[in-house]
């Protein structure tokens, strides 16, 4: 049996946004990791991600910022309209020069379409690097090292063990984390194409729009296609529904004061660019408290942190996790950066017990350092994500006139300025 287990020194479960950022940052350092992904290819559904400016300084320590700043055009600014009376509540512009974290300053907000961002990250990496049609279905300790069972009968041996393998994560579920809750909102994504010589007609500006238990947004990516997304209250788990539905359900509850490119935008979105799907978090004290790491094993992204997407910060955290965790690791296995040669610790083939118990502490204080930097930043988001979600998706009469007279601007304010965090360099 042991002849037929496979050696590597870092497996990362999972090919989305955290675990493809993580294995390019070790690369960057000289790291190499394998990827292991579930599904026969990227998993691109999604659409499109609010990228704002911790996202792309995530991106420029990766080297990647600037292919993806090429093709999706900078955003203006937000502007918030109430469904109710159909006039604004607030308005921020992302680009008016002004270096405060008040709300207004100089932000950069782009919408970057997923299999975009997704083939990017994979490009980088050396061939051979994600593995696909590998579902782990147990982890098992073997000494200083992890045993990770696939389904179809293989057996890999590692020394570092990362899980990103999402929402429902196994890496999570060994590690003792509680699983994501169910929060009663769900979400029907699309994304609408246009052809030549049309015009989506929404500038460059980020629309939200408030009311009646409902939360929609629309953000052109480019200037042929709008991801939008449409949020409403659910008193138990949506079942699947037609795109056909989905899609009247939205027309039938934007309401008549929603602007007229609105309407025309979800019209014109195919019936094979709509999904939907329950929104679920992890309980923030449960990060808090919880074991992100445990010896050699850690989780980043949804694993970690999946929270409610009312922030837009699901992808940018993500990025975040991999510069972090990728440069923790790095300090930990790397030598010395004052010699010029340093070398990973992993490079020799035979090492001696002794070396290897040393290895297994130098990750395990790696992940010690990546856990006490991510744990008040996880709380912080996951945090204001459900309670931003719970005001701006309120029905009430009183919640209503509270929200678009007096907390609109002061939301987007808040939104802003999670959007200022520093994830530094690899």
């Amino acid at each position: 049996m042991k002849d037929r287990v496979e050696s590597t020194d870092i497996v990362i479960v999972g090919a989305g946004i955290a675990g493809l950022s993580t294995s390019l940052g070790l690369h960057r350092l000289g790291l190499g990791s394998l990827v292991l992904e579930t599904s026969d290819c990227l998993r691109v559904t999604g659409f499109a991600y609010l990228t704002w400016p911790n996202g792309w300084k995530a991106l420029d320590a990766l080297g990647i910022a600037d292919t993806l700043r090429q093709q999706h055009e900078l955003l203006q600014g937000l502007v918030a309209i109430s469904i109710i009376t159909g006039r604004p509540t607030s308005q921020i512009s992302f680009t008016n020069g002004q270096e405060n974290s008040s709300g207004g300053g100089t932000h950069e907000v782009r919408s970057v379409g997923r299999k975009l961002l997704l083939e990017t990250l994979a490009n980088e990496l050396p061939h051979g690097t994600i593995r696909f049609n590998s579902k782990v279905v147990l982890i098992e300790e073997d000494g200083y090292s992890k045993l990770i069972h696939l389904a179809d009968g293989s057996v890999i041996r590692t020394k570092v063990l990362i899980g990103c393998d999402g929402v429902n994560s196994v890496v999570a579920k060994w590690l003792g984390l509680q699983e994501a809750t169910f929060i009663g909102r769900a979400t029907i994504r699309g994304l609408a194409s246009f052809e030549e010589g049309e015009d989506h007609r929404f500038g460059s500006s980020f629309l939200q729009l408030f009311g009646k238990g409902c939360r929609s947004g629309f953000v052109p990516c480019n200037k042929k296609t709008v991801h939008w997304f449409f949020q409403y209250n659910s008193a138990t788990l949506p079942e699947e529904e037609e795109p056909s539905k989905l899609k009247q359900y939205v027309l039938d509850n934007l309401g008549e004061k929603a602007p007229k490119e609105v309407i025309d935008v979800v019209k014109k979105t195919n019936l094979g660019s709509i999904i939907s799907s329950p929104l679920r978090t992890r309980m923030p004290w449960k990060v808090y408290f919880g074991n992100i790491y445990r010896n050699n094993v850690s989780v980043a992204g949804d694993a970690l942190h999946s929270m409610t997407p009312d922030i837009g910060q699901g992808a940018c955290a993500a990025l975040e996790d991999g510069i972090i965790l990728a440069r923790c690791l790095g300090q930990a296995l790397l030598s010395s950066s004052e010699n010029p040669t340093s070398k990973s610790v992993f490079e020799d083939e035979v090492i001696s017990d002794r070396e290897e118990e040393d290895m297994y502490f130098r990750v395990e204080e790696g992940l010690d350092k990546f856990a006490r930097e991510r744990r008040w930043r996880s709380l912080d988001l996951i945090t204001t994500a459900y309670y931003m979600g719970s005001i701006q998706q309120g029905s009430g009469r009183v919640i209503n006139y509270v929200r678009d007279n007096f907390l609109s601007s002061y939301l987007t304010r808040v939104l802003l300025r999670r959007t200022e965090f520093d994830c530094g360099k690899l």
